[in-house]
């Protein structure tokens, strides 16, 4: 079969950071892979530990090879999270295992005692000695105070256990926000503070692009008339802002340029001129990338046909879809790779 080279446009204006997430630019340069390990304590939190781990399995279906996860135990046995779930670990915490991570995530919980033998408390100096970033989730603030590694940081910790931290770390800034990263110290208090907690330590090791697909996958809503609401990361005059809104509620039956005028109280000559100056871009082209990012947007997260999301996104033809499509993406719709859960 003759190979086809495409030339893939490149998107416009507020579309392109939209895209730009599910685009290798580098495909020839591979990411350095990121090792975290997730030590559970009884009664951790379930939530906040599948949280964190759902954001880090996510970058990798996004860019495949960005991190690597464990679990990990204080012995061999099986651990309880505090849903009940039995988990049994991938291995035991030991000086070996913490040679091989970048990251260690304390899982702590409501019910996880605060208390810590010896040996963990010399596995966690070791781990910070090595260059290991250290994380806790809920409680997990209280082991890493405990030995003395939160000296000099802020951190988060649940509301219910601040006195216990604040008794043995009185160098320890405790504050109530749900999240805090200060340098090499990640720390949560609460399931939701947990996945914005992995966000922004992701944005850190790579970029906002990277931590938007991943809000767009995580965030999605079982709809396929969730839309991707293109205006909430562009900054543009109320004017034009109405447009777009415009173009939004309009992707299966795209509305005429002198339609859009007439309805946003503009002639066609002013659309076309705050389109270029604030959007460096016309009308007609913004209204494609934006029908083609929801088509993007269906194929990857619903299980809806070829044949559905062109109609929905208002192509009058496969060909005229798949054409629209590999322009932009360099690919064909066919060739694009299913999310759905």
């Amino acid at each position: 079969m003759d190979r086809i080279l495409i030339e893939r446009r490149q998107f416009s204006g507020g579309m392109k950071g939209k895209n730009l997430r599910y685009l290798n630019e580098n495909p020839g340069q591979p990411a350095q892979m990121t090792r975290a390990g997730f030590l559970l304590l009884e009664h951790f939190s379930l939530p906040a530990f599948t949280q964190a781990l759902d954001t880090i399995v996510t970058s990798n279906l996004l860019r495949p090879g960005l991190f690597s996860s464990r679990t990990f135990g204080l012995s061999d046995a099986e651990v309880v999270s505090d849903l009940g779930l039995v988990i049994r670990p991938d291995a035991r915490l030991d000086s070996a295992a913490i040679h091989d991570l970048d990251l260690l995530v304390i899982c702590g919980g409501y019910r996880t005692e605060l208390k810590a033998s010896d040996e963990f408390i010399n596995l966690l100096r070791a781990a910070t000695d090595q260059g290991v970033t250290l994380a806790g989730l809920w409680n997990g603030a209280w082991f890493l105070g405990r030995a003395g590694l939160l000296d000099g940081y802020r951190c988060a910790i649940h509301p219910e256990h601040r006195p216990a931290l604040a008794e043995i770390a009185k160098a320890t800034q405790v504050s109530s926000e749900p999240y805090v990263i200060d340098r090499d110290r990640l720390t949560a208090s609460s399931p939701s503070g947990a996945f914005h907690m992995a966000l922004d330590w992701i944005k850190g090791l790579h970029d906002k692009a990277l931590v938007e697909g991943i809000e767009d996958i995580l965030a999605f809503e079982e709809s396929r008339y969730r839309r991707i609401k293109p205006t909430e990361n562009i900054c543009v005059s109320a004017p034009l802002r109405e447009v777009v809104k415009l173009m939004d509620a309009n992707l299966e039956e795209p509305l005429e340029l002198e339609q859009l005028a007439v309805y946003a109280g503009r002639s066609r000559r002013q659309l076309e001129r705050l389109f270029k100056e604030q959007l460096g871009t016309t009308p007609q082209r913004y209204y494609m990338e934006l029908r083609i990012t929801e088509a993007r947007r269906l194929l990857q997260h619903t299980e809806l046909s070829q044949v559905d999301v062109l109609v929905a996104c208002g192509f009058v033809s496969p060909s005229h879809f798949s054409k629209c499509y590999s322009s932009y993406f360099g690919y064909r719709p066919s060739k694009e790779k299913r999310l759905v859960k």
